[in-house]
Parts: C-alpha cells; structure tokens; sequence
C-alpha cells in the first residue's frame, strides 16, 4: 500500500455509531470541541451523515448551556423530522428560540401529528403567531387537530392519506396516484369511502399493484377493517393496534366520516410512553425525564413524598399503641420492620401485575374475581414459604420458639394482606376512573406498613409472648 493510502486510511472517520446505535461519546466530544472551537463549518461535516433521529440525540446528548451553540452550528440540518425526534423537553427549549415564521417553515414540512407535536405545548399566544404564519390548509388542519383532548387519536392521527370511491377501478386509483403530485407518499393501505366520506374498507397497496385495472376497487377492499373514534385515548388506540396487528387504521368523527389516519411507527412511541410512564407513576417520580428542569422534577416528586410522610405516620401511631409492648421484649423493635418490609414488596409484586394487566386490557370485569383468587392463592403461597424460613429462623436465633411462632404468623398474615391489597386498590382505582398507576403505591405501602406492624405487635401482646 503506497505512502498516500496510508495516510487516506488513517484519516478515515471513525464511526458515528457504537454497537447499540448510540452516537459514541468521542464523536460527541469531537462536535462539540468544534463548535467550542468556533468551527462551526468542522461541527458541520461532522454531523450531517446522521440520521434525524441520531441529530435530535446529538443535540440532547449536549449540555444544556451549550445547546444553542450547536444548533446555531448546524441549524440547516435542524429540520422538522429532527425536532419529531427530539425529546419533548429539549425541543420546548429550541422552539423558543425560534421565530414564529421558522417554526411555520418546520411545521409546514411534517405531517400535520408531528406538527401538532411541535405546536401544542407552545404559549398560547405564540401558537397564535405559528398558526397566522401557516398556509391556510396547514393551518386548518393544525386547528382542528389542536381542538381534540391531549393524547387522543385526534391529535395524534395524520390528515394526509389516499381515499377513492368504490366504484373505481383498480386502473382509475393507479392513475389517481400517478398524476397528483400533491398526494401523499407514505401510505400502506388505501381507504375506500362513500358519497359521505364514510369509510367502507381499505385496500392494501400490494394489492393494487397485483390486481388487473379492469377490476372494480370494491371488488378488491377488504370491508372488514377496525376504526379508531377521533376521540379515543392513544392508550387504547395503541391497545387495538396491537391486539389486531394494525399497520394503520382510519380514523372517524362521531358521524362516521373519515377524518384521518394513525399509522404503527406513531403507536411505537405511544406504547413506549405509556409504559415508561406508568412504571413512572408507581414510583411517584413524575414525568422522569432527564432533560426535566430540576424544579419541575422536584415539584412533582416532593408532593408523593409528603403523602408518604403523612402515610408513614399512620404506621408510627401503631407502633406507638405497642411501646410498653416494644420496652418489655427489644427483640420485636429489630423485628417488626423485616414484616413490614416483606410484606411491602409482596404487595409491589401484586400491585406491579394489576397495574399492566389494567393497561392492556387483561383485567376486566369478567374476569377480576378470578384475579383477585389467583392473588391471593399466590400470596398464601409466599406466605406460608416466608413464614416457615423466617418462624425457624427467629426461633433457633433468639431461642425462642413462641417469638418464632409470633412473627410466622404475623408474616403469613401480612403477606395475604399485602397480596389482597396489590389487586383490589388499583382495581378499585380503575372503577372509580382514577388512574391506578397514580396513586396505587401509596394506599398499598401504607396497608403493608400499618398492617405488618399491627399484626406482629398484637400477636406478640395477645399470645403473652411478652409477660
């Protein structure tokens, strides 16, 4: 190999990307010192090979304060399909920096989701600015989708899609497509409507393409076809999606016109969301999001561990009712806290399944008194296991059989407790429309707790373990 391909290969790039896809933290390093440098043109190069969604990490991945440098470096690459990607917080952040004109510009480039995306969590008075500086359609669209609840289909379907009547043929629909430059491009199926813009059914487009032209468009549809309302939360928008294996799904007004489409690259996000944020939930620590601004995060984590604080004093009024009991034997003070302790996480347990089979539809009516069996068949289960090793532990470690009984059984019933109430809070939650993933944690640690405590210190009083 001569002298100048030696050195054509060692000048070669390293690769953006490790193993996992993730942008590699010397390639960080390397755009950032660039722009630190004031070489935005080297930054440039650097980053323009990525991917959107790659772009959006490179700009999340920067330190907060030298964000706006490296967007200014770059700010020809920051387009819509970037700010789609982005994390909802950081975004906030760059859209604020911008003028209302630029963000008409990046809006107009999306699909109206995406857009409605970028727009709905502005002030309103800068929405009204973005939305003065939009093409009419866009802006119309953008309106109508800002009109539906948060998190519905409404907001969270595209308007761009392909609808035919039924009485075209095959040859008709090819054509359509071919000579409108205005339609979409990215679409997997085609939605077949009637005079009312109702839909009737959808026809995939490999089967267009396989089908003689001759052939009439409701001939070839499949009329069985599964529709989303325009106002249905996106949670059980992205349960149908899953439960019927959808691509995509129209979506329908209350008079049963077709108004838009959701497609299964949105539902990947939403069922990634929701997930993160019920496990979110349970924990009481917000939206959980690194890029959160710390008094945000600190406001909606300080209102659940004051509830915790009022919960725990609960406890502590139980455990006061025992302090004769507690002096006479000092045993049961080193005791009691491995109960409580046991019989919380056995209600996590339980509380952690109800939650997601809540979520996805598992648990219903029909079905939850035979949940409620299954849990407590389990949680005597665990609790006869847990009781015999801690009783015969206790017992030959303190030597003291009647100590060893009192904590068996104190545990056993402790567990069952916890079991029963890891199932039926959130339940009952759900039936009172609350959300079970708020505030299912705190009414079941403060069962396990009061409980645990109650019925290790009474047994201990009442079998005059302690004389």
């Amino acid at each position: 190999m001569s002298e100048t391909e030696l050195q054509a290969d060692n000048s070669a790039p390293e690769p953006q990307l490790d193993e996992d896809d993730r942008l590699r933290p010397e390639f960080v390093d390397a755009v950032l010192d660039a722009v630190h440098d004031g070489d935005a043109a080297r930054a440039h190069e650097l980053a323009e090979p990525l991917h959107p969604a790659d772009i959006a990490d490179l700009v999340e991945l920067a330190p907060s304060e030298e964000r706006p440098a490296l967007v200014a470096a770059i700010a020809d690459l920051i387009d819509g399909d970037v700010l789609a990607e982005m994390n909802d917080w950081v975004r906030e952040a760059l859209v604020e920096s911008l003028t209302a004109t630029q963000v008409a510009d990046i809006a107009a480039e999306l699909d109206t989701d995406d857009a409605v995306a970028i727009i709905e969590d502005m002030d309103v008075e800068d929405q009204r600015e973005v939305l003065r500086a939009l093409d009419p359609d866009d802006r119309a669209a953008i309106e109508e989708a800002l009109s539906y609840p948060e998190e519905s289909a409404g907001r969270l379907m595209q308007r761009e899609l392909i609808a035919v009547p039924e009485h075209w043929s095959v040859g008709d629909v090819l054509d359509y497509l071919r000579k409108n430059e205005d339609l979409t491009t990215d679409f997997w199926e085609i939605f077949v409507v009637d005079p009312g813009h109702k839909p009737l059914g959808t026809c995939q487009l490999s089967w267009v393409l396989r089908t003689p032209r001759v052939v009439s468009m409701g001939d070839v549809m499949k009329r069985e076809q599964t529709l989303i309302p325009v106002d249905m939360d996106q949670e059980e928008v992205a349960l149908r999606f899953q439960k019927y294996a959808l691509i995509s799904a129209a979506v329908v007004d209350p008079s049963g016109r077709l108004v838009g489409m959701i497609t299964v690259d949105d539902i990947v996000h939403i069922i990634s969301e929701e997930a993160g944020e019920d496990a979110l939930l349970l924990s009481g620590a917000g939206e959980g999001d690194i890029n959160e601004p710390v008094i945000d995060s600190y406001k909606g984590r300080v209102r659940w561990l004051l509830t915790n604080l009022l919960t725990a004093l609960v406890a502590a009024t139980i455990i006061s009712l025992f302090e004769g009991t507690i002096q006479k034997m000092v045993a049961l003070a080193a005791l009691m806290p491995i109960v409580a302790g046991v019989g919380g996480n056995a209600g996590t347990q339980t509380m952690a399944v109800t939650v997601r089979a809540l979520a996805t539809n598992q648990l219903t009516q029909s079905n939850t008194l035979r949940a409620i069996q299954r849990e407590i068949s389990i949680a005597l289960l665990n609790g006869v296991t847990v009781a015999c090793v801690i009783g015969t532990a206790v017992g030959l470690f303190y030597h003291h059989a009647a100590l060893g009984g009192v904590i068996a059984a104190a545990m056993m019933t402790n567990i069952f407790i916890a079991g029963l109430a890891g199932v039926v809070v959130p339940v009952t939650l759900d039936r009172l429309k609350a959300d079970p993933a708020v505030a299912s944690s705190i009414f079941v640690t403060m069962t396990t707790d009061s409980m645990g405590f109650l019925a290790f210190l009474g047994l201990a009083s009442a079998s005059g373990l302690v004389g």
